[in-house]
């Protein structure tokens, strides 16, 4: 189904009616001097857009800000506590 616009005017004299017909019908375009400047949608959609937007585990591991340069000391060099017998 395409979505319906509603130009500004409209959608700001008829605000009720179009929720209604967001919820009942799906997202809704909102133009303002015949372009589109917004589209109303449901809280469901709302959420489930923005949970789809959020980055995998994977590409955040992945990405360049990811990475920082760690200062990693030399093998062999940690002093070692000395073994005493237990008695």
């Amino acid at each position: 189904m395409p979505v319906q616009t509603w130009p500004v005017q409209n959608a700001k004299a008829r605000l009720r009616k179009l929720l209604d017909t967001c919820l009942a019908e799906g997202p809704q375009m909102v133009t303002r001097r015949g372009a589109e400047a917004a589209v109303l949608v449901s809280i469901d959609e709302w959420r489930r857009l923005t949970a789809a937007a959020r980055p995998s585990l994977k590409e955040l591991l992945l990405h360049e800000s990811a990475r920082a340069d760690f200062s990693i000391p030399a093998r062999g060099n940690a002093r070692r506590r000395s073994v005493t017998a237990l008695g």
